[in-house]
């Protein structure tokens, strides 16, 4: 039974996390399940949210419902075939047709690593319900809402993805590794800020296609220190006036990209698969920072991100200086000067 069920939640990480799954596959096999389950379960509540369709309340309890069942405390799973019907990625809404194999995977796991699991689902969850009573659904056209200033940025960071940089750590210590309880807490700390560093890419990436469906997560005191409304970010030709703050947006993001190459260095040497399952999405999130300070992201046309070809261009190098003793400090030390170069 548990080998059919880890079938199916392979198959569906293979078909809806495209950047995600090359760094699953590094992973040591201890953890690899629990990490892979968890992206599937969060993946599932951020599916329900960001549905471009039905209103907030309707969401709010799809999403609350979910939640209760993998939490263990309800049996009644939601029936998700209506919006299902109505996503665009049709990844996602497979996805949503099985959403009951994704909560069975639960079963496979000790009941420590469950409990770890839904502990980080449930700060998620908490954070895209506060996403969804600040902004609504995610409707084309509909009222644009801003964040009110960075403290409720950092809260979102930390919600929807600095707690997973938590479950990892607490993952990574339950089953790989040990360190003196003197340095847990920076550990603790920096994988925070890894998760932090990740999501910070994500909306700075994401701007056009937030504010087409009434989102806008730059905080709207700080674009007010720069003369600028929440309106302004749908005309590209703001750019100069915007890129101060974004920069200053960049280097935070570069900051936490900086945490989480410490963390990274915290890994005993011989965790080879846990340090390589790091370094991708530290890498990817380098260069992306380094496109992202190219480009102009005001212009919705201009989508930017990092191509397929460019990631397995990093995992086959990320191999390479895997085996070469010092070749992991110089290939994060090498695409850290790429991005600073460009600065």
């Amino acid at each position: 039974m548990s080998v059919l069920i880890n079938d199916k939640i392979d198959e569906l990480l293979k078909t809806t996390s495209r950047s995600f799954y090359p760094t699953l596959k590094y992973l040591p096999k201890k953890v690899r399940g629990q990490i892979g389950l968890l992206y599937l379960l969060a993946r599932v509540a951020d599916t329900i949210a960001d549905s471009k369709s039905g209103e907030t309340e309707e969401l709010l309890k799809l999403l609350s419902e979910y939640n209760q069942v993998a939490q263990g405390r309800s049996n009644d799973l939601p029936d998700f075939s209506k919006l299902a019907e109505i996503q665009d990625n049709p990844h996602e809404a497979d996805l949503l047709r099985n959403v009951q194999d994704v909560i069975d995977g639960l079963t496979v796991y000790s009941e420590d690593d469950k409990q770890r699991m839904l502990e980080c689902l449930d700060i998620i969850v908490g954070g895209q319900i506060l996403d969804l009573k600040r902004f609504g659904p995610a409707k084309e056209g509909g009222k644009l809402s801003a964040l009110a200033d960075n403290s409720e940025l950092d809260d979102y960071t930390y919600r929807v993805a600095g707690c997973v940089g938590v479950f990892w750590t607490k993952m990574s210590l339950a089953h790989l590794i040990t360190l003196p309880s003197e340095k847990e807490e920076e550990f603790f700390e920096k994988g925070i800020r890894f998760g932090k560093a990740l999501q910070m890419i994500n909306i700075l990436r994401d701007i056009p296609e937030d504010l087409r469906f009434g989102r806008c997560y730059i905080p709207e005191q700080e674009l007010s220190k720069h003369e600028m409304k929440p309106e302004d970010l749908f005309d590209s030709n703001n750019i100069e006036n915007f890129r101060p703050l974004y920069d200053d947006y960049l280097d935070l993001t570069n900051d936490h990209l900086d945490a989480a190459v410490e963390y990274i260095k915290m890994l005993p040497e011989t965790q080879f698969r846990l340090k390589a399952s790091c370094m991708l999405p530290v890498l990817i999130g380098q260069r992306t920072v380094t496109l992202l300070r190219e480009g102009n992201i005001l212009d919705s046309s201009d989508r930017i991100k990092v191509t397929r070809d460019e990631i397995k261009s990093y995992a086959r190098k990320l191999l390479r200086a895997l085996i070469i003793p010092g070749g992991v400090k110089r290939l994060l030390e090498k695409n850290k000067d790429s991005s600073n170069r460009t600065q």
